[in-house]
């Protein structure tokens, strides 16, 4: 099982004060749904009784036995005559800015009909310029892969949302969100707004520790600040569903055409390449699929290389403005030191505060590069993360193992790029 929402939770809250700390500029008011161009071609599938494929996209909350499964089951009960199959295209702690590279692999290799887009909360740190480049990204991605497909946002929520919805309007990340939506007469549902407007009235709490006894006459919406309860998700479904009905009635089957992008530097071309052999020193190892690490992450990274020995290198040529890696980070985590075109660029550590057991991340090399071929060279550091801030919390805990946090491996799935891996 691969362990994710615990853990990003963590990382989630220091992104979300960044955005209370920066303001909320131009914010747009909440609407429960909004129809725009609807649904109709998936609408139409459903009462033709036909083959449907849905695909949640999005993170913890979506990848949760929450919202997701229950609207699927509404789906199911509605349209009992037709075929209804799901795609679980949710990593929990990510956002829109990975979901954007992944979109091929994980949703549109499936050739879904309907879409759900929930990146509101964990795009909640990021800066609207960045949340328009991604989100735009994946309409495009989306429309250019089939015209047909439907998309729908959907928006949750965090704690540190609710003074902007208390002042009438909807958080810096959802606006951008729904800007984007505007645009594209994408169909959005905000449930965020209406766990406000109850938390507002009294009628709900979060977050409320499991241990604690909950508040009278209350629901306890979530035990953190933002993975609802079931009672929670329940709230979420029923947004949603009561919203699907009031969109169906302002739905019309057709295609979807792309307009002019609202950013001409958004992130459609956005995508993940293969790491071969070949770029690779000869310390690199492929983990085996069917046990570990490579069996518990294979569903999103079919091919995981791995180098523990300082020294071994990644090397590649690209044309294009930016280059990630797609990878994991975990206990025995060490450093990246990336080069670029003959000079150092940074070096990155894969070990964290929240590290102690492995997760999937991504490994920024450099970005908004000149649009040209460049030299990239990611190298196994010889030096270790300062581990102390975690060893510190573990090191008394029952079957604690020094060797666990001990190492230099670096981990890598995918190479994430905007531009085209140059050939030799």
């Amino acid at each position: 099982m691969i362990k994710l929402a615990g853990t990003w939770m963590g990382v989630l809250l220091m992104g979300i004060g960044s955005e209370l700390a920066a303001g909320e500029p131009e914010l747009v008011p909440p609407k429960l749904f909004s129809a725009r161009g609807g649904l109709g071609n998936a609408f139409a599938k459903l009462e033709g009784d036909g083959a449907v494929t849905i695909a949640y996209f999005g993170g913890s909350i979506t990848a949760a036995n929450g919202w997701r499964p229950k609207t699927l089951k509404w789906f199911q009960a509605t349209w009992p005559a037709a075929k209804i199959t799901e795609i679980n295209a949710a990593i929990g702690g990510t956002g829109s800015d990975l979901g954007v590279f992944r979109c091929g692999q994980d949703v549109l290799v499936h050739k879904p009909d309907l879409v759900f887009v929930e990146f509101a909360v964990n795009d909640g740190g990021a800066a609207p310029d960045s949340i328009y480049r991604t989100m735009e990204g994946i309409v495009r991605q989306i429309w250019r892969a089939n015209a047909a497909a439907d998309i729908c946002f959907v928006y949750t929520i965090h704690k540190g949302f609710l003074p902007s919805y208390e002042k009438g309007f909807c958080n810096r990340s959802t606006t951008a969100h729904e800007r984007v939506a505007d645009h594209y007469g994408i169909p959005s549902i905000n449930m965020a707004m209406r766990v406000a407007e109850l938390y507002k009235q009294g009628k709900l709490d979060f977050p409320v520790p499991a241990k604690e006894t909950p508040p009278e006459g209350k629901m306890v919406f979530a035990h953190d600040e933002c993975h609802p309860t079931d009672a929670g998700h329940e709230l979420l479904t029923q947004v949603i569903t009561d919203a699907l009905k009031e969109i169906q009635k302002a739905s019309k089957p057709g295609p979807h055409t792309l307009p002019e992008p609202l950013r001409a530097d958004n992130w459609e071309n956005a995508k993940l390449v293969a790491i071969e052999r070949s770029m690779l020193t000869e310390g690199w190892q492929k983990l085996p699929t069917d046990q570990g690490l490579g069996k518990a992450f294979g569903g999103r990274l079919p091919a995981i290389w791995e180098a523990a020995k300082p020294g071994e290198k990644l090397s590649f040529r690209f044309k294009g403005t930016l280059a990630r890696l797609y990878d994991l980070v975990g206990p025995d985590g060490g450093k990246a030191i990336c080069t670029v075109d003959g000079k150092v660029a940074r070096t990155v550590q894969r070990f964290d505060m929240y590290c102690t057991y492995h997760r999937l991340a991504t490994l920024g090399i450099a970005e908004n590069l000149e649009d040209k071929e460049h030299a990239v060279t990611v190298e196994v550091s010889p030096e270790q993360p300062d581990r102390e801030p975690v060893l510190k919390q573990v090191r008394d805990q029952k079957g604690f193992d020094p060797k666990r946090y001990n190492g230099t491996v670096l981990r890598v799935g995918y190479i994430m790029l905007l531009g085209d891996i140059v050939k030799e």
